[in-house]
């Protein structure tokens, strides 16, 4: 197992990178850990760690540290600012992608770029894109431990015909007048009857970072669709024959397990940006 210089300051708030790291941390990845987390990532530090202290303050967190380890997500500034404060301070900065898509936007928040001393990335498609994107930045390429647990954890598919939807904030209209999470939904919903027609139930399963209840006057419009609430999404995997979504990291677990995974990009959005071969992309399948 690879090693850190200790005290390391381990700062996170999606929900993404905090499960790469904990899977690390849990493997003895440092001895002195000084973590600072808000929102998904501090539920996951208590539920993983709960007798382990949080520190209260990101100063508190990075006073006296010798390397910062923090995610790369969009839905906070937190994990920049860490970023910055350690290179104000003089610590080595090691930032974690999680996913594929966007990784120069990842370090720049209000037009202000902070790159890390290096990145870690934990398969072959994120290592070569991101060295091509960040050339300047060391990239370094560790086994995804988190990943390989889930993997271990999810059951053979029930063959009851359960259908989970992996959600995700999409963060674009696409040109249309609606979220593009929601334009996904209705592609699917659409394409249900044709594709399959022995489906039984639609799991709908929110992001962690967005609302529980976001998804709910969309789903009383069909009996078949459900909010699954499950805590691990290897659960949630475990109770579907196949998994859906647009560009979720949950597809890429539900791929390594073995499950047959579509993607519901619909068809004027733009290109897949996950570079995983056997996601399948429904767009691509047939005419409504």
């Amino acid at each position: 197992m690879f090693k850190l210089t200790t005290p390391t300051a381990v700062v996170c708030h999606d929900a993404g990178a905090t499960n790469i790291i904990l899977g690390w941390l849990q493997a003895g990845l440092c001895s002195d850990v000084r973590a600072f987390m808000q929102g998904p990532a501090a539920t996951l530090w208590r539920n993983t760690f709960p007798n382990k202290h949080l520190c209260s303050t990101l100063d508190e967190a990075l006073n006296g540290a010798c390397t910062l380890l923090s995610g790369t997500g969009w839905a906070s500034s937190l994990e920049h600012q860490a970023r910055k404060a350690a290179h104000d301070r003089g610590i080595h900065s090691v930032a974690v992608l999680d996913h594929w898509v966007n990784y120069s936007e990842r370090f720049e928040r209000a037009g202000e770029i902070q790159w890390p001393c290096e990145v870690w990335v934990t398969d072959t498609y994120a290592l070569d894109i991101a060295q091509k994107i960040l050339p300047s930045v060391p990239v370094h390429q560790f086994e995804n431990l988190y990943l390989n647990a889930q993997v271990a954890s999810i059951s053979p598919a029930p063959c009851n015909g359960t259908i989970l939807v992996v959600l995700e904030p999409v963060r674009n209209t696409w040109g249309q007048d609606r979220e593009g999470e929601f334009q996904a939904l209705d592609y699917l919903f659409e394409s249900l009857n044709w594709l399959w027609p022995d489906v039984k139930q639609v799991l709908l399963r929110p992001h962690p970072s967005e609302h529980s209840n976001k998804y709910e006057s969309w789903q009383n419009r069909y009996s078949m669709a459900k909010i699954d609430a499950t805590g691990d999404v290897a659960v949630a995997i475990s109770r579907a024959d196949v998994v859906v979504g647009v560009e979720s990291f949950a597809l890429t677990i539900a791929l390594a397990a073995g499950r047959p995974v579509y993607s519901t990009l619909p068809p004027w959005a733009p290109s897949l940006r996950l570079p995983h071969l056997g996601i399948k992309q429904i767009r691509y399948l047939g005419q409504l």
